[in-house]
């Protein structure tokens, strides 16, 4: 699994925006991995879909974070996920919970892969034939119907 991310801001009151790719390998796509999700460290601003904080306002006044945005791998049918999340504005621009949340979403990942690869490869074949009991108690009404096709074969389609 490969994980990219960038975040990008314009200057002045506009918030911060993270966008990831999530890509897996040939392997992991092969193995079936289900998709994993984690409530990251990354706080979900107020209003997140406003691209811009006014001084004063939402996390650029009195704030404590009530929701985190979640990181999510892909599924193993797709195998790529691109997600772009909307942070909160920081007078410093830092954001160290970011790379944290994608180890602990790296983190997750590789138990569902260590799952899935314990998880044997099977191949079972079988055969069954009818019983010698089951044959012997069937092969005289069996005959009989061969020899009345032969005796009558008119009679025997009925």
């Amino acid at each position: 699994m490969n994980i990219e991310w960038v975040i990008t801001k314009k200057r002045g009151n506009f918030r911060p925006v993270l966008r990831y790719t999530v890509t897996l390998t040939e392997f992991e796509r092969e193995l079936g991995v289900p998709m994993v999700r984690i409530a990251s460290q990354i706080p979900k601003p107020p209003d997140a879909s406003w691209d811009y904080c006014w001084p004063g306002q939402n996390e650029r006044g009195q704030w404590s974070p009530a929701e985190f945005h979640q990181l999510a791998t892909p599924a193993h049918k797709t195998g790529e996920l691109t997600e772009v999340l909307r942070l909160p504005w920081r007078e410093g621009n830092a954001y160290p919970e970011v790379e944290a949340s994608f180890q602990a979403l790296r983190q997750a990942f590789e138990r569902a892969l260590e799952a899935a690869a314990a998880s044997a490869p099977l191949q079972l074949r079988g055969d069954l034939e009818t019983t010698r009991e089951t044959r012997r108690a069937i092969a005289p009404a069996f005959a009989a119907e061969r020899l009345l096709r032969l005796v009558n074969p008119e009679a025997a389609r009925g």
